[in-house]
Parts: structure tokens; sequence; C-alpha cells
């Protein structure tokens, strides 16, 4: 599938798996940003794209950056609907306890875009059974 892509900034690297069979498309710094320990931040990517009607873009959070410097992002994962044409944006936070500088061009997040299902709900006065049921958190015993 080909899904339009502005580059607001020609000089950040396009936007690409890093291997084939990869779900995620690497979202690069447009900034530096300065995290202290948690706080969080907005980081421009430098593209913009046309998700197609019927698919969503999810920012997701990039396992290296969490491993080495408990960074993630706070609304993991971030939502780019289909009718959405501004910048990527990703909204990191620093879960470590020191101070982590993420630098311009560095990838901060990935991309990955999937078909969705359009559903309308239907008010009833209860739902269908299930073999779950009603049963939360901790209802399996684990």
């Amino acid at each position: 599938m080909k899904i339009p892509l502005l580059k607001l900034d020609p000089d950040l690297p396009t936007p690409r798996r890093a291997h084939d069979d990869d779900a995620g498309l690497d979202l690069h710094a447009r900034h530096d940003t300065t995290l202290a320990p948690g706080a969080w931040a907005s980081v421009a990517t430098g593209v913009a794209v046309g998700i197609p009607e019927g698919h969503v873009g999810l920012v997701a959070p990039r396992s290296g950056l969490a491993l080495r410097h408990g960074i993630g992002l706070v609304n993991a994962p971030g939502v780019v609907d289909a009718g959405y044409r501004g910048e990527i944006l990703a909204i990191l936070i620093n879960h470590g306890p020191v101070p982590v500088t993420v630098v311009r061009g560095e990838r901060i997040a990935q991309l990955v875009v999937v078909p969705f299902a359009t559903v309308d709900l239907e008010e009833v006065a209860e739902l269908p059974p299930s073999i779950r049921g009603d049963g939360g958190f901790g209802s399996t015993g684990s």
C-alpha cells in the first residue's frame, strides 16, 4: 500500500522500516529535546501523511529507547486519523532516573498503519453472555 508522505523537513531521513518484515516505519526527531526525569514533551517528526480511509496510523514507542533510557510515549499508541494532515508528533516521556536528550534525527517512535472496523454503538439493557463475563483484572488467577 502506498501512502502519501509530505516531508516538512527535507534534511531528516524518510520514515522507513529497518527490516523488510517490520510493521513500523521509524519516525525521527525534528529538534533536540531534553527530558528531565518524569517530564514529557511533544516532539515533532518533520513528516505528515495521508492515511487512507478505513485505516489508522498508530504512533508506537521504540523498544530500544525504552530499554536504554526509559523513554516511552505518554499516549501509546498515539492515533493518526485518516482525515489528519498535520505534522505527526510523538509525546515522549522520560520514565528513567536521569535527564535524556533526544537529538535531531534520532529515531523516536514508529508509525504502524492498520485497517480498522467502523462501529456504531447500540444501547441495550444487557450484554450477550460470554465465557469470561465481567471478570476483570486478575480474573484468570495471574
